[in-house]
């Protein structure tokens, strides 16, 4: 079941984001974050008027998903960047895809343009799931980001909405 995410989500939001921190190149920071964090967050989503989706599992927040502004400029207002995680434990049974799924179509709903992906080089899951949208390739920033002991790179894959 995906719905709008509520403050008694935000634990188990924090949880699968800090998962993803700690393990993986889908996001380039370090350190984990706070549940003061993850409510000033959906805070600001909240007051900006941009989406947190939920995926559940039997009553359990298995991933989430959201969509904000891709750049601070007035002129890309019609352009939104997304993001998208799901809990290690739920992985490979659909639940990225039926929220990407989601998130084209409120995104649509909203009247927005295009929809941006940045996705690290290495995620090849991601930039499958991502293809299989129809979102294409637009290039690559080559070491824009240093984890792991190693430089990274983050390619970035746009959809056309309308």
């Amino acid at each position: 079941m995906i719905r709008l995410a509520t403050q008694h989500d935000l634990p188990k939001i924090l949880d699968i984001y800090n998962h993803a921190i700690v393990n993986t190149t889908a996001i380039y920071t370090y350190e984990k974050t706070t549940l003061l964090e993850r409510k000033q967050w959906m805070q600001q989503k909240e007051n900006d008027g941009f989406p947190i989706f939920v995926f559940e599992v039997e009553g359990v927040v298995a991933g989430f998903a959201t969509y904000g502004p891709f750049r601070n400029f007035p002129a890309y207002k019609h352009t939104i960047e997304h993001s998208l995680y799901v809990s290690p434990y739920y992985r490979h049974m659909g639940i990225g895809e039926k929220l990407l799924e989601h998130l084209i179509t409120s995104a649509r709903e909203e009247g927005y343009k295009t929809m941006v992906a940045g996705i690290d080089s290495e995620n090849k899951g991601s930039i499958y799931l991502h293809k299989k949208f129809g979102f294409t390739y637009n290039g690559t920033i080559k070491s824009v980001g240093y984890k792991f002991n190693k430089w990274l790179n983050l390619d970035f894959y746009q959809l056309l909405l309308k």
